[in-house]
């Protein structure tokens, strides 16, 4: 009986646009970096990294997946939500106040994280999953979306009413601090009207 010879394996795919196409069926633009399209499975609320620790101390698990790239946060959230971004700060009593908070919807791009085991890049502002998307599940079924239950109903997505609340009062709260920080130099602020979330 001859010796049997394992097969050889696979060679380890360093593509990480193949993993996001393969995995999760997320479309990807040609790098480097590799970026994810935004809009057609999901939007991203963007916001400092210091207010976006404060949104996930906040609001817990009810996020959908969370990177990071140098010093700004990415949270995932259902297609659609940047055309309601406007209208929500308005409806939150935060339209007019400058937050320092941004979403990428239709046409626009993330800089894609190394898949989740993959080893990091190096480089210091390389962006990194906080919270990963698990491939095999229905990533777009638990990303925060705008929904008619009343905020305290179990069940379902994450409501984007919540986090963006959650999102605009910490971008607020790291621009006072941040102004504080300042001393003097925070008396050149513009006036503010009283916001309450």
């Amino acid at each position: 009986m001859a010796p049997t010879v394992p097969s050889p394996r696979a060679p380890i795919d360093d593509d990480p646009a193949r993993w996001y196409e393969d995995e999760l069926g997320w479309a990807t633009l040609a790098g480097p970096p590799v970026a994810l399209a935004t809009g057609l499975r999901f939007d991203v609320l963007e916001l400092p990294a210091a207010a976006g620790r404060g949104v996930l101390r906040r609001v817990g698990a009810a996020t959908g997946p969370a990177a990071l790239a140098g010093h700004r946060m990415r949270l995932l959230v259902a297609a659609g939500s940047a055309e309601e971004l406007p209208g929500l700060l308005d409806w939150l009593e935060w339209g007019g106040i400058a937050l320092d908070l941004a979403v990428l919807g239709p046409d626009g791009r993330m800089t894609a994280p190394l898949p989740p085991g993959r080893g990091g890049s190096g480089a210091p502002d390389a962006a990194v999953w906080l919270r990963a998307p698990v491939p095999g599940r229905e990533v777009e079924s638990s990303l925060p979306v705008l929904r008619a239950a009343p905020w305290g109903a179990g069940g379902g997505p994450p409501c984007l009413v919540r986090l963006v609340a959650a999102a605009a009062a910490e971008c607020h709260r790291v621009r006072l601090l941040s102004a504080r920080a300042r001393g003097p130099a925070a008396q050149q602020l513009p006036p503010q009207r009283f916001a309450s979330s």
